[in-house]
């Protein structure tokens, strides 16, 4: 029944139009199915459980097909790039992105255009500019806001009419009222509380009890995906069972009957919807939770399977956009997976260790078999440390969530609530202390290969692990099934292994020892080291902090002394993450509203920050670094503003790094820049056609190096820029090709090392 209401979702949701044709027809069948069965004297109970997919898949596509008028009403009026003024209801938590921008979900009364406008209530996602942050003061869960804005082109399947951008700040006609206005005092009060306590388990406390990671900085949040821990800040299943074990247990103590008992936990259970925001995922738990209680009402408890089934089904009924959603896939996986092989799992494990411990493995070590494939499509890589990391988390979870529960409802009695805050508070750091001590260990997270040709490699070696510990030997199928399960982990195993070692110990044995310049594949980015003696300087980060780690561990790198941001476009400042607390100073040039906030991050991490302009210098190991763009004369943050910078001497081969910087101020810098010789150019924006030839010969570097991703979207490098450079015999090394490159003198020459090909020098 769920897989038929799932496909059929689907199918609704990506074809609309058709939504209502094909309702009609899965009914007629269910319909038809069930007539046969009146008429026919000795019916199967397979053919009713035909009749009622039928049906289901019938329900879920009419429900697209009903509304699919209003909602193709709503999006002619909000079309990408036009225009809009909305009024409408906050009906999701405010979701602050890692830009400062600020994303929430709203239910739209009136969209207007122009002349045009249409009424109704439909879904829309706004997103507030970090420069109009302040403006969402007074909003929360309930509120009712105005909005300008221009809607961005939809994806297929969304569940909004509309993602709209807004173009100017948020007005507020009414705060929340009703129930909502109780329950908003009670989640700011926790966060208030809960942030007069030490970082980092202090932003944990509002996330373990409500889902709410406002709090969770970039760093803390990259720590918790390393470990596998980011699903105990996301409410679950889990946090709906204690609510409603808490109200059953206190009914029960109370003497009431079963019936009262089930009221209560139902009760609780709704106000707790209500207080962490309705979202999609907390409907699903509480709609599993509400299903349970229900069969313990009419004391049919039932399979854990069927219960997770018909919440499946019912839910898709109700709103069908969820079936392509990542959260609602991987919540309904990893139940099914702790209903069906944490069992088996333990009792395997049980053979040969205590059974409470095989019981805490078997749990989190389910979840990560059955969940591995549908992540690794999100983050292609494999958190190896995930299971011991939620073994250890896992118990401390629950104290911190019930704690932090309290704590919200003791709002009325400060003390009592800040008492409880500081009991949440231990076993929030104690997670939060795991998931950095997972995050610093090398090679915790292996790279696998991406997308869906990755899901599918992760699935069968993830089935071929649990053949090999379910399936029992015996006939010769089975022993075939058996011995190819272990052949295919065991092979995996030593592939992980030989990563492992790569990215982590042996990792800066795969690099040259001499290198003294390194350019890093960090995709579509730059991120260049450069070396004297033992003092090393990265100019731009790239745009991953988990690919640029994987660079720096590679070469060794647990401390910079230089870190100089060009500029801070992602693909240049969005790797900054993974340096943040190990870098001494900072180079920038002037900063835009993004960028002003990476410094702070920065600075707070210990860095000494500086905005150089032309002539700036300062010496690096026997090297020594001199910038020679931005002029005085530039104040706007952007490419044209990009820190050009030279460094020679100390043994460093010349090299001249250019940035993102276009033709203009390439040819107002060529003086400054031609007049000394260089060995290696850093070429400009990963090759764009924006370039001055007239530099890059009067250059005249023996070689230049091009950071560009491997089939991107902008055609870098572009051949003009190549045929510039091989007209004046300069050897090329780019990352899209080569991989990671490393330079270095030796012998009066200069040495390239290409990770994808053999080295070549002279």
């Amino acid at each position: 029944m769920a897989a038929t209401a799932w496909a059929a979702a689907v199918f609704a949701v990506l074809a609309p139009p058709w939504a209502g044709s094909v309702a009609v027809i899965l009914c007629a069948g269910a319909a038809t199915v069930v007539t046969g069965m009146l008429v026919t004297t000795r019916a199967r109970a397979g053919w009713g459980v035909v009749a009622v997919c039928l049906a289901v898949g019938g329900a879920v596509c009419a429900h697209v097909g009903i509304v699919q008028p209003a909602r193709a009403e709503a999006r002619s009026v909000a079309e990408p790039g036009r225009a809009v003024d909305v009024e409408a209801t906050v009906t999701g938590r405010l979701d602050p992105s890692s830009s400062g921008d600020v994303w929430f979900d709203a239910t739209a009364r009136t969209i207007r255009a122009g002349a045009e406008a249409v009424s109704g209530a439909a879904t829309v996602r706004l997103g507030v500019p970090a420069a109009d942050a302040a403006s969402l003061a007074g909003v929360d869960l309930g509120a009712r806001i105005r909005v300008r804005g221009v809607p961005l082109p939809p994806e297929a399947g969304e569940r909004e009419v509309a993602v709209i951008r807004a173009s100017a700040p948020v007005e507020v006609v009414d705060p929340p009222a009703g129930i909502w206005a109780p329950l908003a005092q009670l989640r700011r009060g926790l966060a208030d509380a809960a942030a007069r306590l030490p970082p980092p388990g202090a932003a944990l406390i509002p996330g373990l009890a409500l889902g709410d990671t406002a709090a969770v900085d970039a760093t803390l949040e990259e720590s918790m995906r390393s470990a596998a821990l980011t699903h105990l800040t996301a409410v679950s299943g889990a946090n709906c069972a204690i609510v409603v074990g808490l109200a059953f247990g206190v009914a029960a103590l109370c003497g009431a009957r079963r019936g009262a008992r089930v009221a209560a936990g139902l009760g609780a259970l709704g106000v707790f919807v209500l207080l962490v925001t309705p979202e999609p995922s907390v409907v699903r738990a509480g709609a599993m939770a509400s299903i349970a209680m229900l069969a313990v009402a009419l004391g049919r408890a039932g399979s854990g399977l069927a219960v997770l089934s018909v919440a499946v089904a019912a839910l898709l009924m109700i709103d069908p956009w969820l079936a392509l959603t990542w959260g609602f896939a991987l919540s309904v996986v990893a139940t099914a997976s702790l209903l069906v092989l944490a069992g088996p799992l333990a009792a395997v494990l049980g053979r040969w260790m205590p059974r409470m411990l095989a019981l805490a493995i078997s749990v989190p070590l389910a979840a990560q078999l059955a969940c591995g494939p549908l992540l690794i499509v999100l983050d292609p890589h494999v958190a190896i440390l995930g299971v011991p990391a939620n073994m250890l988390a896992g118990p401390a979870a629950p104290l911190a969530t019930v704690a932090g529960l309290l704590a919200c409802v003791a709002a009325p009695l400060p003390l009592v609530q800040d008492g409880l805050v500081a009991i949440a508070w231990l076993p929030a750091a104690w997670i939060a202390g795991i998931a950095d001590t997972v995050a610093a260990l090398p090679a915790q997270r292996l790279p696998w290969p991406e997308g869906v040709p990755g899901a599918v490699a992760l699935a069968v070696v993830c089935s071929a692990l649990i053949a090999a510990l379910l399936v029992p030997p015996g006939t010769k199928g089975r022993r075939i099934l058996r011995g190819a399960s272990v052949a295919v982990v065991t092979a995996t195993l030593g592939w992980g292994a030989g990563q492992a070692a790569l990215v982590g110990v042996a990792a800066p044995w795969t690099v040259p020892a001499a290198w003294q310049i390194a350019m890093c594949d960090v995709g579509q980015g730059d991120a260049v080291l450069v070396r004297s003696e033992s003092s090393v300087a990265l100019i731009d980060t790239g745009p991953d902090p988990a690919l640029l780690r994987q660079c720096l561990d590679r070469f060794g790198i647990a401390r910079l002394d230089l870190l100089v941001l060009t500029h801070f476009d992602a693909d240049h400042a969005g790797g900054v993450e993974a340096v943040i607390g190990r870098v001494a100073r900072v180079w920038h040039g002037p900063p835009d509203t993004d960028g002003a906030r990476t410094l702070a991050r920065l600075e707070a991490g210990g860095a000494a920050r500086r905005q150089v302009l032309t002539g700036d210098a300062i010496p690096l190991g026997t090297a020594a670094v001199r910038v020679l763009w931005p002029a005085a004369s530039v104040h706007e943050a952007g490419n044209d503003a990009s820190i050009a910078i030279e460094v020679r001497d100390g043994g460093v081969p010349p090299i001249l790094l250019l940035g993102d910087l276009s033709a203009e101020p390439q040819a107002r810098m060529r003086a400054s820049a031609s007049s000394r010789d260089y060995a290696v150019v850093k070429v400009a924006h990963h090759g764009s056609a924006d370039q001055d030839p007239a530099l890059y010969d009067a250059v005249d570097a023996e070689l230049a190096l091009i950071p560009v991703g491997r089939d991107n979207d902008y055609g870098h490098p572009r051949d003009s820029l190549l045929s510039v450079l091989r007209a004046g015999g300069t050897r090329v090394a780019r990352t899209d090709v080569d991989g990671t490159v490393a330079v270095w003198q030796e012998d009066g020459g200069l040495r390239l090392w290409r990770e994808r090909s053999v080295a070549d020098g002279h």
